[in-house]
């Protein structure tokens, strides 16, 4: 299993390369999508994750479908994982809300970042279909933030009030 790369890998503050669209079906770029799947999977909370935090600098993030189905109850999607690859966000509301963030990337810190309330992005899924979604809530944050690492920018790059919780600290509050 490939690890997840911490903050101070300086894959995770470069621009990602687009995949060329003919490459999507391929083995490799297959397997780097199984790759962060299984990473992603590795962790209890482990929502999203961007090809950068395993190393691979390629435009594609995997969004947990079971896991955004327990935590946001509005999402109607099934539990499948969700691919984009090469994603654009097309439009960002102007509304914007305080959100706190955490990232597998930057373990165990914190903080609160701006975001927009709704989002809409175009990508290609794994199997090389354009796609284009809209977005609200989670899901919404989601994307601003995994676009953010495919930028080479991390969340406590724009976060206020950040701050550390150790794993038994979380591990109490998803008890409550």
């Amino acid at each position: 299993m490939k690890d997840i790369v911490q903050r101070d890998n300086p894959i995770l503050h470069h621009k990602a390369k687009t995949v060329p669209i003919a490459d999507i079906s391929s083995l490799a770029i297959q397997n780097v999508i199984a790759d962060m799947a299984e990473a992603m999977a590795s962790q209890k909370d482990g929502i999203a994750i961007a090809a950068p935090q395993i190393g691979s600098p390629l435009r594609i993030f995997v969004v947990s479908g079971s896991l955004l189905k327990q935590a946001d109850k509005t999402y109607t999607g099934d539990d499948s994982n969700l691919v984009f690859i090469n994603p654009e966000i097309l439009k960002l509301s102007r509304e914007k809300k305080e959100m706190e963030e955490g990232c597998l990337s930057v373990r165990w810190l914190y903080g609160k970042v701006k975001r927009s309330t709704r989002v809409t992005m175009r990508a290609y899924n794994e199997k090389g279909r354009k796609i284009e979604r809209g977005a609200s809530g989670l899901l919404a944050q989601i994307f601003q933030h995994e676009t953010d690492h495919l930028n080479g920018e991390l969340f406590i790059d724009k976060a206020e009030h950040v701050w550390e919780m150790s794993e038994e600290e979380i591990k109490e509050l998803q008890k409550k």
